[in-house]
């Protein structure tokens, strides 16, 4: 596939001790040697080699920056194009200055977003289930979350979706022989084919969306809502938890007016936090704004922190919170352990049962073990250090999984009735098709430059 060239800034804009401006396409060697002087012409130049020398004006023959450039010759490369990737120090000015030298060359453009990655894909070098994991290991929120990607960036999930395909594609093409060909079909065999190789399907498929929702939160992360009464030490939690002040602590009620939002990672679990204003009736119209958006994020919420204070009572509020989250996942944390307890348990377990009640001193910093062994338990029934990395994380993926399901459930529910074999057809092709559509084999243009338009400049 014949693509013009393109280059772009890689690394992060900004200080920093090297940049990289990475060119890709049939004119990048030889647009980089018009600019480039050194011992070795990049013209002649061996693929994967590492070259010292300067960047200069062409026209007047100065020095712009001192560089080092490495060649990658396709397909032996990232995109599979022609790749010069040039290392300048990492200075906005300097990285801006060698950026204008290779674009002045003619035949380049800058990249769009996303735009190496997505010729990779248009290349054959990956599919689109590996492309959208490369988005995935750069914004990795935990070290689980890294390993996951880089797994589905190996191919490791695109292997399974690929043999899948294979046995829908072997029962379509036992269909089609028998609608071509109807004076050789054995009714009650085809009929058990069917049966046999979408059981098989959906057999594998189930086995995928199984991992689906430790997957999309291992992806995107369990929002968390901390919520509570004013001073039972919501903020000082959040605090701990992001060991940073993130949130002003003081002993005034109302002190948070607003939605204050934060990642942190318990034992590989990434958690969106959103420390909320204590939730009270108030007569102040600010206060009660930050009160209203408080409600708006439990609803919003996949995890609730109902926080209580070990020395007080529970409140008439308290009450009223914890009937109206008692079928939410929520986890009661009891802060102030280290002091003398006021609270009727009693009262509290015909709420909660006791699994989900962790008992923290934010103050000491003590409980932090117990919170995050209830939350592994809540999301992953405590399984989440398994083996295992194939996790189905996209939703996009997770939702055309579902949809062949239904179409193999569909196909068989319709041999089981007799209903004609050139209409069960059409459920398998659903199947099999939609199965394509998350490699990347059914999808249009306009889903293509969609998913690659999330990705950062220089990708």
């Amino acid at each position: 596939m014949v693509h013009d060239t393109i280059a772009a800034i890689s690394t992060a804009v900004g200080e920093g001790g090297i940049a990289i401006i990475r060119v890709s396409g049939p004119d990048a060697i030889e647009g980089t040697a018009r600019i480039f002087r050194s011992r070795t012409d990049l013209r002649d130049a061996a693929t994967h080699t590492v070259h010292y020398g300067h960047i200069i004006d062409p026209k007047s023959g100065e020095q712009v920056e001192e560089v080092i450039v490495t060649v990658m010759r396709g397909p032996r490369s990232f995109t599979a194009e022609d790749v010069v990737e040039i290392n300048a120090h990492g200075g906005v000015v300097a990285v801006k200055k060698v950026l204008d030298q290779v674009l002045l060359q003619e035949g380049m453009r800058i990249a769009e977003p996303g735009e190496f990655t997505k010729r990779a894909f248009l290349n054959g070098r990956i599919d689109l289930m590996q492309a959208e994991a490369v988005i995935d290991l750069i914004r990795s929120k935990s070290d689980r979350a890294f390993s996951v990607a880089r797994k589905q960036a190996e191919g490791t999930l695109s292997k399974r979706i690929k043999a899948l395909r294979q046995t829908v594609i072997e029962l379509l093409a036992h269909i089609e022989v028998n609608i071509d060909y109807p004076e050789h079909d054995v009714e009650d065999l085809t009929s058990a084919y069917i049966r046999e190789q979408s059981g098989s399907a959906l057999e594998e498929i189930g086995k995928l969306l199984k991992t689906a929702n430790e997957g999309k939160i291992l992806r995107e992360g369990i929002m968390t809502a901390i919520v509570g009464r004013p001073n039972v030490g919501k903020s000082s939690l959040l605090n701990m938890l992001a060991q940073e002040n993130k949130a002003i602590v003081t002993d005034i009620p109302g002190t948070t007016r607003d939605v204050i939002e934060e990642y942190v990672t318990l034992n590989n679990i990434p958690l969106r936090l959103l420390d909320t204003a204590g939730i009270r009736e108030t007569s102040d119209v600010v206060e009660r704004i930050g009160v209203e958006r408080s409600h708006n994020a439990l609803e919003e919420a996949d995890l609730i922190l109902f926080v209580l204070n070990n020395n007080e009572p529970m409140h008439e509020d308290d009450r009223t919170l914890l009937e109206k989250m008692k079928d939410r996942q929520l986890i009661l944390i009891i802060n102030k352990s280290d002091l003398e307890s006021k609270l009727d348990m009693d009262e509290i377990e015909e709420h909660i049962d006791e699994e989900r009640i962790v008992r923290m001193s934010v103050l000491e910093e003590d409980g932090l073990d117990r919170l995050e062994k209830a939350i592994s338990k809540l999301f992953f029934e405590g399984q989440l250090d398994s083996g295992d990395l194939t996790y189905v994380s996209n939703v996009r993926h997770i939702s055309l999984l579902k949809r062949a399901q239904q179409s193999l459930i569909d196909a068989i529910e319709a041999s089981n009735i007799g209903i004609p074999i050139d209409l069960i057809q059409i459920d398998v092709r659903s199947a099999w098709e939609s199965l394509g559509e998350i490699l990347g084999d059914e999808v249009g243009d306009s889903l293509i430059d969609q998913i690659f338009s999330q990705f950062c400049l220089g990708k």
